[in-house]
Formats: structure tokens, sequence, C-alpha cells
């Protein structure tokens, strides 16, 4: 027999937790974008399209990427 609470964990799925990486973390696991590329694309973040796309989280002076969110935006910006 399972607790109540395993029970409830079972029944309510965790949500969606974005991946989100500070910006050398992306540039290494990501080659293909180089810090310096992304840094120019988080610079002009409000007239690309980055920011209003929620690629960007800024926490406490540290911008993080949302891994998925910016590969949604970069398809996006190719079309």
């Amino acid at each position: 027999m399972q607790s109540q609470s395993a029970q409830s964990v079972e029944q309510h799925p965790v949500a969606h937790v974005p991946t989100l990486l500070t910006v050398k973390q992306f540039a290494r696991k990501h080659p293909a974008f180089p810090e310096g590329g992304l840094r120019h694309r988080i610079f002009n973040a409000r007239t690309n399209g980055l920011q209003e796309s929620g690629a960007i989280v800024r926490n406490l002076g540290r911008v993080l990427i949302d891994e998925e969110k910016f590969f949604e935006w970069v398809r996006g910006a190719s079309r």
C-alpha cells in the first residue's frame, strides 16, 4: 500500500522545468553558438525579439538562457 503523499505525486505530474544555462555553459554545450555571438544577441535582445521570446532570464544580475525557448527563437528568426 502506498502512502497518501506518494499517491498524490503519481496523480499530479511535476511541471516541465526549463533548462537554464549561463552564457558560458550554453556556449560549451552548443559550440555552434560562441560566447561572443550569444552576448551580442543578448545585448540586442530588445530589438531582435530574443527578450520577447522569453529565452533570456535575468536573475540577481545574472543572465540565464532558457535552452528550449532559445532554440524556438532561433527557428522562428530563420523564417
